[in-house]
């Protein structure tokens, strides 16, 4: 060290999100002097803008249907008008708790905190304004941000992250997007009770998807009274009383008090100095890296949703922990394996999913190599109850052995059950070994194991 403003560490990590933290407690763990850099709140996106809140509201939403159920259950309920402004501020203090639990950890694992804007200068050097850090090794881990769509009056929506700084619930909802954050919120905000219309490019929601869970998912969000229109060619939007989009078509549609763009992210790659470490970016602006979350640069790393990996917080959480162990534990082929990754879609109904999609099976194996078991049922939940939603099951098994190499469901339950699957699935199981499994009765995880 050779100034209160030049400090020396070990192991850099630019970016205070899931992955970052993970990375930059392990290494300290290990004996690195480790630094963390944030500008924003700790925690990153999953924490404050994403996956926490996120999931707050899908209970919600999860209530309200449960609550509509309990009158075929017995129960005679008066429920009042729902109160979104009451949930957020509870909502809020949970994260800001969130926050605190972070901070303190990172504390209690020795890591020297940073707040502001940090620019790379070299392979070496980190910024913070007037502070100049060195180390060996730097992790980027900036994570990203919503996009908004570009056509004239496109500032009058707002983004997943206005979602969460609304006061109150918007009467009538306009959600732009096809992908799982359009999907989550618009599902939200109609089980909350606002009046929900969707605008998709092209045909389907979740198009990268298996196609069995998009097309019902899609069935039943429209049962559910959202107006999904697809095909709509955006050309612009405006507000007067209320917001009005129209379409390259020359159709227009109007009377929305609230546009929530919902079309991707994209990465917090730009004035993070990479031209002048010399790390090189894809066309849109993820850091490029090898299966070691090397960068084109030695010594320089990146994790999570800054480069063109699943966008998931486990996977930048498991990225960077191994990361830190190949770097600072002497593990050198410690890399996470992007494979086989299970995910969940909070939609109404739930999405749960590990492997390949049906589409994908066939580009690898082909038809004649494949062979598919699936169910449809209706979860014993809604036995007794006027409103119904179904569920599906899925494998996607390949050779004589039936590996299993797709695991897919949607229906009540679908988002806790997935994980033991993704476990099964990650080991290498074959149809066989789901069959010689005793089923759970009455469950829905049991269809998985009882397919034929």
């Amino acid at each position: 060290m050779t100034d209160s403003t030049h400090k020396e560490f070990d192991f850099i990590v630019i970016g205070g999100g899931s992955g970052g933290i993970a990375a930059a407690r392990r290494a300290a763990g290990l004996g690195a002097r480790t630094a963390l850099i944030e500008s924003g709140r700790i925690g990153g996106t999953c924490v404050n803008v994403g996956c926490v809140p996120k999931k707050v509201m899908w209970h919600a939403a999860h209530l309200a249907h449960t609550l509509e159920d309990a009158g075929d259950y017995g129960f005679d309920l008066d429920v009042k008008p729902f109160n979104w402004n009451g949930l957020k501020q509870r909502r809020d203090a949970y994260i800001n708790r969130l926050n605190g639990i972070y901070d303190r950890n990172l504390e209690s694992s020795a890591v020297s905190r940073f707040d502001g804007h940090a620019r790379l200068e070299n392979a070496n050097i980190v910024r913070i304004g007037d502070q100049k850090l060195t180390a060996s090794h730097i992790l980027i881990s900036t994570g990203g941000r919503p996009m908004m769509g570009e056509v004239p009056g496109a500032e009058i929506g707002i983004t997943s992250d206005g979602f969460f700084e609304l006061d109150e619930l918007p009467k009538r909802v306009l959600v732009i997007g096809a992908g799982y954050i359009a999907t989550e919120l618009a599902g939200v905000l109609k089980s909350l009770g606002s009046d929900v219309t969707m605008l998709l490019r092209k045909e389907f929601l979740l198009r990268s998807f298996d196609c069995t869970l998009r097309d019902m998912v899609m069935e039943e969000m429209q049962a559910d009274g959202i107006n999904i229109l697809t095909h709509f060619k955006l050309s612009g939007i405006t507000q007067d009383k209320s917001i009005a989009v129209d379409s390259e078509q020359g159709t227009q549609i109007s009377g929305f008090d609230c546009l929530l763009w919902a079309i991707g992210r994209r990465p917090n790659s730009d004035d993070i100095g990479l031209d002048k470490a010399g790390v090189d970016t894809d066309s849109r602006g993820f850091i490029t890296i090898d299966k070691y979350q090397n960068t084109t640069v030695d010594g320089i790393y990146a994790v999570g949703d800054v480069t063109a990996r699943p966008a998931l917080t486990p996977v930048a959480i498991a990225a960077g922990r191994r990361l830190a162990d190949r770097l600072f534990d002497g593990q050198q082929e410690a890399h996470l394996d992007y494979t086989n990754i299970p995910s969940v879609v909070f939609s109404h109904p739930p999405i749960g999913t590990v492997g390949m999609t049906e589409d994908e099976a066939v580009d690898v194996y082909g038809h004649d190599d494949l062979k598919i078991y699936q169910s449809r049922f209706t979860n014993l939940y809604y036995g007794v109850t006027n409103r119904k939603s179904p569920s599906v099951v899925k494998l996607i098994t390949q050779g004589s052995d039936e590996r299993i190499v797709g695991c897919h469901v949607i229906g009540e339950g679908a988002d806790e059950m997935i994980q033991g699957f993704a476990v099964a699935v990650k080991m290498g199981a074959c149809k066989a070994d789901f069959d010689n499994t005793v089923a759970i009765h009455p469950t829905a995880a049991e269809e998985l194991v009882t397919l034929r």
